[in-house]
């Protein structure tokens, strides 16, 4: 069976604006997970959200490139309904941290697949999941 990972908005956001600070570091990940042939799966939350911070941060055009990337190079997958209820418990466990919803609800999905996200995110590390690392 091919491995899978799930990816998070940071390393699809920072693939896409050259300006920003781990955009090289996407761009090689990508690259090794295409060599090993990691096949990536996207939450269709996460492809929302990354959407809507490439249409604001750059513009109508580079919010078009993880539409038609996802669709061509990643498997498209959306949460449970039950995943939404126990993301809403697990935010209810770090009210001390900064975490969305969105990063809630992938953390929920990948404990349920057993998936490492990926992600540059520390959110992660602090609830405990695996987290796919180049």
């Amino acid at each position: 069976m091919r491995p899978s990972i799930l990816a998070d908005t940071g390393p699809l956001y920072a693939a896409l604006d050259p300006d920003d600070t781990l955009h090289g570091r996407a761009h090689n990940e990508i690259a090794l997970l295409n060599r090993t042939g990691v096949r990536v799966v996207v939450l269709c939350p996460t492809l929302l959200e990354t959407y809507s911070l490439a249409l604001y941060r750059l513009g109508t055009w580079p919010a078009q490139t993880p539409l038609s990337e996802v669709s061509r190079r990643a498997q498209l997958l959306n949460p449970l309904s039950d995943d939404y209820d126990q993301a809403n418990q697990r935010l209810l466990g770090f009210r001390d941290q900064r975490m969305s919803l969105f990063d809630a609800v992938l953390a929920t999905v990948s404990q349920r697949l057993k998936l490492p996200v990926w992600t540059f995110d520390h959110h992660f590390d602090v609830m405990r999941i695996d987290v796919w690392r180049a």
